[in-house]
């Protein structure tokens, strides 16, 4: 994984992310959910094939970073890297 980041005034800012598959994840770049690795709650389920867009980056166990999405109807929550792909 590659993280592009920049400081200013003690705060870290993460540009960009490039995961090992290659795929690079920005702030507010479109991605479309295309699976789910694990069981979820339905309204998550509801979110497969959907189009939502990157809102920030978390990490998820201590060494993985997730990516948070937010849809049109204003719901967020987080996916891994390989959940998501870019939208068109």
């Amino acid at each position: 994984m590659l993280c592009i980041c920049l400081i200013n005034c003690g705060v870290v800012y993460i540009l960009f992310i490039q995961f090992k598959n290659g795929l690079v994840m920005e702030i507010g770049q479109k991605v479309r959910v295309r699976r789910l690795r694990d069981r979820a709650p339905q309204e998550v389920i509801g979110r497969l094939g959907k189009t939502g867009v990157i809102r920030e980056y978390k990490m998820v166990d201590g060494s993985g970073v997730g990516v948070v999405v937010q849809f049109e109807d204003k719901f967020a929550t987080w996916f891994f890297e390989d959940e998501l792909e870019a939208a068109r």
